[in-house]
């Protein structure tokens, strides 16, 4: 039957003796557990054992031999980040093609591929890359001109990248995404330049866009004008036309009746213009000189000469009383 009191000693000595057994065993190098995004590099009498990469328990003698049991005496333990990072460098400074100066801000993303290169063939390998990439962008960007530096960013950061690369990777790190974030002028005086420009140009295209549209709108008014005064006239040219066959088909009818619709239509055209009108008897065999407007006058003209107007009441038939 177990005592209660050994089990209890028991479970305490386990609580202390199992971790540190655990520190021992990992500070001799007979086990090692290796991170997400971590590498570790065993080196033994200043050489590359080799690295673990793969996350998990690992043991470094089923894969460097027995050297690994020295390593922790006459060795050293790596342990590098392979996670990706992000840097970013401002104020770049270029010049353009026509001798603008500019400031440049790049971004770029680098990761370790080959740790045992990332820490043995460059002393200061993310110093380097920094540099490396700062003197491509100036190199990449440098006389070029403004639009295609504002513009062309895109491909601008292609190149830069195409640039690096290869050098990157005899480090030991593979260079990521590179984009050319910002391009900005570092003269004051030209900023304010460029927009007093910029200002006028929208002010120019502003005016041109609404003289075109009142242009357009002269246009269209003018072609409804136009084909309203046609229509207008097709309008009135009709009437007539339907007014002559209307009394060509009276006269065809009865002429007297045409006869008698034209004499009315004249004597109102004579009624509307307002003239002055003598009116003589049908039987009157002399001619009476016409007044000014106050009636005739009883003068008797014996000699022929000339005379005003006169209008002879036979001609106006039933209305001449």
């Amino acid at each position: 039957m177990y005592d209660p009191i050994s089990l209890l000693v028991a479970f305490v000595m386990g609580l202390i003796f199992i971790p540190l057994l655990l520190a021992v065993t990992s500070r001799l190098g007979l086990y090692t557990i290796v991170k997400e995004r971590e590498a570790q590099v065993y080196t033994l009498f200043g050489r590359v054992l080799g690295a673990l990469d793969e996350a998990g328990l690992r043991f470094p003698i089923l894969h460097f031999g027995f050297s690994a049991l020295l390593v922790p005496f006459f060795g050293k333990r790596y342990l590098v980040d392979t996670a990706l990072r992000q840097y970013y460098l401002r104020d770049q400074m270029v010049n353009s093609e026509e001798g603008t100066p500019m400031g440049v801000g790049i971004w770029y993303e680098m990761q370790v591929s080959d740790p045992e290169a990332y820490l043995f063939r460059n002393a200061n390998p993310e110093g380097s890359l920094q540099a490396n990439v700062a003197s491509s962008t100036i190199s990449t960007l440098s006389n070029l001109e403004m639009d295609k530096m504002l513009e062309d960013r895109h491909q601008l950061s292609r190149e830069v990248r195409a640039t690096v690369s290869p050098l990157s990777e005899k480090w030991g790190y593979q260079l990521g995404s590179v984009y050319i974030r910002k391009v900005a002028f570092t003269d004051r005086q030209m900023v304010d330049n460029i927009t007093e420009k910029v200002v006028k140009r929208l002010v120019q295209v502003t005016s041109a866009m609404k003289q075109d549209g009142e242009n357009r709108v002269g246009l269209i008014r003018s072609q409804t004008a136009f084909k309203v005064s046609q229509k207008m006239a097709e309008a009135g040219a009709t009437r007539p036309a339907v007014v002559g066959d209307a009394l060509n088909a009276i006269a065809r009818q009865d002429p007297e009746v045409l006869t008698s619709v034209l004499t009315i239509l004249e004597n109102e055209q004579l009624i509307a213009s307002g003239a002055e009108v003598d009116v003589l008897p049908p039987d009157c065999a002399v001619m009476l000189q016409l007044g000014g407007g106050h009636g005739p006058t009883a003068a008797v003209h014996e000699a022929a000469g000339a005379q005003k107007p006169a209008v002879d009441l036979s001609r106006l038939g039933p209305f001449a009383g």
